[in-house]
C-alpha cells in the first residue's frame, strides 16, 4: 500500500522559518506530481505549491516568494522550506503526490495511477 508520511511542522513565530517534509513509500513506479495543500480552519483547502517530475513548480500568491518546494526523486521525498512566515501561514499542511505503482486487488498485482495524500501536519504561526 502506497503512503505519504510527513514530519516537520510545529509552532513558528512570525518571520521564522520552518520546513516540511514528506516520504512516499510502497511498491511505487513512478511519481509524476507532488505538492502541498493546507486548509485553515474554517477555509477550504487550498493548493500551496507544487512540482513536476522534471523540477517545474507552481506557488500560490500567498506563499510565493517565501515558500520553497523541492524534490528528490531518488528518495521518493518532497519539501516545503517555509520563510518569512506569516499568522496566515497556520494551517493542517497536506503532502500528496500523483504517482503510478503497483497495487494488489484480490490476488493479483495492477498498475495504477492513484493520488496519494498524507495524514496531514499542524503549522501554527504565534509569536
Amino acid at each position: 500500500q502506497v503512503q505519504m508520511l510527513e514530519s516537520g511542522g510545529g509552532l513558528g513565530q512570525p518571520g521564522g522559518s520552518l520546513t516540511l517534509s514528506c516520504a512516499a513509500s510502497g511498491s511505487i513506479i513512478r511519481i509524476n506530481g507532488m505538492g502541498w495543500y493546507r486548509q485553515a480552519p474554517g477555509k477550504e483547502r487550498e493548493l500551496v505549491a507544487d512540482i513536476a517530475y522534471g523540477g517545474d513548480t507552481y506557488y500560490s500568491e500567498s506563499v510565493k516568494g517565501r515558500f520553497t518546494i523541492s524534490r528528490d526523486n531518488a528518495k521518493k521525498t518532497v519539501t516545503l522550506e517555509m520563510n518569512s512566515l506569516k499568522l496566515d501561514d497556520t494551517a493542517v499542511y497536506y503532502c500528496y503526490a500523483a504517482l503510478l505503482a503497483n497495487q494488489r486487488e484480490d490476488a493479483s498485482w495492477y498498475v495504477r495511477n492513484l493520488d496519494v495524500w498524507g495524514q496531514g501536519i499542524l503549522v501554527t504561526v504565534s509569536s
